[in-house]
């Protein structure tokens, strides 16, 4: 088949907003303090998806506005976190008045904007010395049953992503990077649906998914670490960076 267009991958969570909602992990509270600064209040949550992150950024008290564009995955943000002021927009377009929130996040969704234009955006809704994080959970693939996973996982993924230092551009500070390693602990049969929320997957034909949905029940079956049990920890580990607005 034709690789998608990165737009296509972006736009692919729209019809697997359920499968990420019930099966990608959260964030740890160190990760979270990390990323919001000291004193604030207002957070806006850009890409929030399903409010994995929005999730734990309200149980630290603070006012989060969830911005998604996807309807699907708002519907789950909204149907788990009912309280929360949850938007339709985009890192081009937030929607957000000038100066209006003390930081912004964006969890797993940098690689997919253009950073200049959200850079821009980002700058214009930042109160005067506002932070910006960036942050990503990536499986650590040193572990042998995740390795395995994660090969099958992209068996013809022509689309990398890489968890780098965000170019934010020159109205920010240099950005800070942190790493916090952690583990969350799941189903193996889990392991089936996680792989089913990736866009890789999503955009494949129905024969081609299952077929790879297939070989990760395989693995699950027959590894020695995984056969058999009733949860396993897959580890993770959470890059960070943070900047203030100059």
């Amino acid at each position: 088949m034709t690789e998608p267009h990165r737009e296509d991958r972006a736009a692919s969570f729209e019809r697997g907003a359920g499968a990420y909602h019930a099966a990608r992990p959260g964030y740890p509270t160190d990760v979270v303090r990390w990323v919001v600064p000291e004193g604030a209040r207002d957070v806006l949550d850009l890409a929030a998806g399903t409010g994995k992150l929005t999730a734990e950024l309200v149980g630290l008290g603070l006012h989060v506005v969830a911005v998604e564009p996807s309807d699907a995955m708002r519907a789950e943000l909204v149907g788990s976190l009912p309280g929360v002021d949850a938007r339709a927009g985009t890192a081009d377009a937030t929607g957000l008045p000038d100066a209006s929130v003390d930081a912004v996040t964006v969890a797993q969704a940098w690689h997919w904007f253009d950073p200049p234009t959200a850079s821009a955006e980002l700058a214009r809704v930042l109160r005067p010395h506002g932070q910006v994080a960036v942050l990503w959970n990536i499986r650590d693939d040193e572990t042998d049953w995740v390795g395995r996973w994660t090969e099958i996982v992209h068996r013809g993924d022509t689309l990398t992503t890489v968890y780098a230092e965000p170019a934010l551009g020159d109205r920010f500070t240099a950005p800070e990077h942190a790493t916090f390693r952690w583990a969350a602990p799941m189903r193996p049969a889990d392991l089936r649906l996680l792989a089913a929320s990736r866009s890789h997957l999503l955009v494949l034909p129905d024969d081609e998914r299952e077929a790879l949905l297939d070989a990760i029940d395989e693995l699950v079956a027959t590894h020695p670490d995984l056969r058999g049990r009733d949860t396993v920890d897959l580890p993770y580990r959470t890059e960070c960076w943070r900047a203030l607005l100059a």
